[in-house]
């Protein structure tokens, strides 16, 4: 799909954010054609340009970095100098959206608040990200994924009961809360552009990583709601099916995901134990559930008498879902990650290409992705001071200053 055609053609994305949450968002927006400025700091510009190795060879982008920032343009600016927030305002000015992840008021001192933005542009949409909201008694809080992660519940249900080997709460792999937090964000700024056709109005979306970490609980947070139990770590198995867990099997490890009793009776036969599926113990999801300590011990002997490939041949030919463990070399050389493009290689001014995993939305058969690499710091400074009418004398100057 051209650029030109993308949903968000046309649509002005100021993204003055960093690390994740708020990069995350831009992207996206990138994605879907929106034209967006990544506002960094001269010399060093986002944390996460630093955050190696492992780095782009050839380039000095740090690979964490270039998970979040395809698509954009990167325009360094000083915010802390009256010359640069007067820089920022001339963007601000025809702009759509503005995304920022400051501490709560940390913007003020510099004019670049939603009140102050507002007054300038009120078709400006403002979408502020931070750990815990614009109002809640944390709102100065510093917040990090992992601490959120922590406080929101995740690390309650995740990893092996404290009972066994190795049991303790932990993290996700990957920076969950904030890149749930950035879906979140770029959802409520499509929203808000649906909603300024009418009104003509923009408005200040409120992000907090908490109200996020919490929010994706999802069944387990109405497990509690609901029985007022409190969830605990089941390791790989699943609260509310069974068997929907790990097992062991001759060669390694595979995942059964049996989600409903016709699919058991199913997995049973192909275990050679179709008495399980009419035991009433066991022959309805409740039943298994309350007998997961009778069940799984007799299902873990049987998967560990053949080798991995072998169940997998055999539970896909009668339709019982299961799947092998990837390590991630695995992963991009699986044939549904390569016939559905999701590695991309995009041309890149440093390094001549450069690797990376595309947006999964397609529209119409299209992938939702963009087609340029994430910048260099400051590869677009010149251009985007000149689109603002910014001759090349002042910005010689603005330069000279450490403005730019």
């Amino acid at each position: 799909m051209n650029e030109p055609t993308k949903p968000l053609a046309g649509i002005k994305v100021l993204d003055i954010s960093r690390v994740l949450a708020g990069p995350w968002c831009g992207q996206m927006l990138a994605d879907m054609g929106a034209d967006v400025i990544k506002v960094e700091r001269p010399g060093s510009g986002d944390d996460t340009r630093h955050w190696g190795p492992p780095w782009l060879a050839g380039s000095e982008e740090s690979a964490y970095y270039l998970c979040a920032n395809r698509g954009k343009r990167s325009l360094t600016v000083d915010m802390a100098k009256p010359e640069g927030q007067a820089v920022i305002k001339q963007l601000v000015a025809n702009s759509d959206v503005l995304i920022e992840n400051f501490k709560v008021g940390g913007l003020k001192r510099y004019g670049l608040d939603y009140a102050s933005l507002k007054a300038l542009n009120p078709r400006l949409i403002y979408c502020s990200i931070t750990g815990f909201g614009q109002e809640s008694p944390y709102a100065h809080r510093a917040g990090y994924d992992f601490m959120i992660q922590a406080m929101g519940g995740i690390m309650s249900l995740t990893g092996k009961p404290d009972s066994e080997p190795g049991g303790g709460p932990v993290k996700s792999g990957v920076a969950f809360t904030d890149i749930f937090t950035g879906l979140y964000a770029a959802n409520a700024i499509l929203a808000a552009l649906y909603q300024r056709r009418d009104s003509s109005e923009g408005c200040h979306i409120d992000m907090a990583l908490m109200d996020v970490q919490v929010g994706v609980l999802a069944n387990q947070a109405l497990n509690y709601l609901t029985s007022g139990n409190v969830p605990q770590r089941l390791g790989n198995a699943h609260p509310n099916i069974v068997p929907y867990q790990a097992f062991a099997t001759q060669d390694g490890h595979m995942i059964m995901a049996v989600g409903n009793d016709e699919q058991f009776k199913r997995f049973c036969a192909v275990l050679s134990l179709p008495a399980l599926a009419e035991d009433p113990r066991f022959a309805t999801n409740g039943a298994r559930v309350n007998n997961r300590a009778l069940l799984v011990p007799q299902l873990e002997a049987a998967l560990a008498q053949r080798s991995t490939d072998e169940w997998l041949a055999a539970f896909e030919a009668v339709g019982v879902p299961c799947g092998p463990i990837n390590t991630l070399d695995r992963v991009f050389d699986d044939p549904h990650v390569k016939a559905r493009g999701l590695k991309q290689t995009l041309p890149h001014d440093q390094a001549g290409q450069v690797d990376l995993v595309a947006n999964p939305i397609r529209f119409n058969g299209a992938q939702m992705s963009a087609t340029t690499a994430p910048p260099h710091l400051g590869q677009h400074t010149e251009s985007v001071l000149e689109e603002l009418g910014i001759s090349l004398e002042q910005r010689t100057a603005l330069r000279a200053a450490g403005i730019i």
